[in-house]
């Protein structure tokens, strides 16, 4: 039995398992996301069966659906790639994210009820728990949950749902900052001292310490930008100084 017909029979017997299209599209998230594949990275379809262990169409499928996300580029003749941003790409997604991140949390009725507070709570020790053994998948699977849960309070479901877009196009950016350990410990600090907010009546406060929270990201890939350009001027330096040499010598 091949490895797809086998997933799909397994699915069959376990309703949680995932769809061998999701396996694809779980796996590269998590490539993505953790940085093992970086910025303007090539994602050739046939390496990408040949790990799987997929048919083609299963591969297009989640590359289409990494590309409606935003997390890859495609173009013909030419393939998928990792996306990659310019420093000035990267301070205008996240000028949007900032502005619909602030506007919800202002919308949250404060002191929140407390349901919210307990479904936070819980989600912080799960994240907690994923942190002390290193599960990438549920570090990041349930960081997303503990933002969306926070942002619905806000009762805006389009509000919401633009959050959400922006989380997912920003997901190259946030590439590898919740497998470091500053990064980590720094989130599920910020975390905590959220839920103490909503026990409390200051919105701004709360606004502010959820833009602030992104900004670890922000700033990490901007500083990525900065090295990738002095790693390209030192080697286009060094290509320059080998074919000078090589003028000199008379060696081409």
């Amino acid at each position: 039995m091949s490895k797809v017909r086998l997933m799909a029979s397994r699915q069959k017997s376990d309703p949680d398992r995932l769809s061998p299209q999701d396996e694809v599209l779980k796996g590269l998230e998590e490539d993505i996301i953790f940085g093992r594949l970086a910025p303007g990275s090539r994602l050739v379809e046939d390496a990408l069966m040949a790990r799987f262990g997929v048919t083609r169409h299963f591969i297009r499928e989640a590359l289409m659906k990494l590309e409606r996300r935003g997390v890859v580029t495609r173009e013909p003749n030419v393939g998928a790639r990792v996306c990659s941003y310019s420093a000035e790409e990267v301070e205008q997604i996240y000028e949007v994210r900032e502005m619909l991140t602030r506007q919800a949390a202002l919308k949250i009725r404060l002191p929140a009820e407390e349901t919210l507070i307990k479904r936070l709570t819980a989600l912080q020790e799960h994240y907690k728990a994923y942190a002390e053994r290193g599960n990438l998948r549920g570090i990041h699977e349930t960081n997303d949950a503990f933002h969306l849960a926070l942002f619905s309070a806000c009762g805006n479901a389009y509000l919401v749902r633009s959050i959400q877009d922006y989380m997912g196009l920003t997901l190259p950016m946030r590439a590898k900052n919740l497998a470091d350990p500053e990064g980590l410990e720094t989130s599920i600090r910020q975390h905590q001292v959220m839920i103490q907010l909503l026990r409390e009546r200051d919105n701004w406060a709360l606004a502010q310490l959820c833009v602030e929270h992104m900004q670890f990201s922000k700033f990490d890939y901007l500083d990525r930008i900065v090295a990738r350009r002095g790693t390209d001027s030192s080697r286009r330096a060094a290509d320059g100084s080998v074919l000078r040499h090589a003028g000199k010598t008379g060696k081409h």
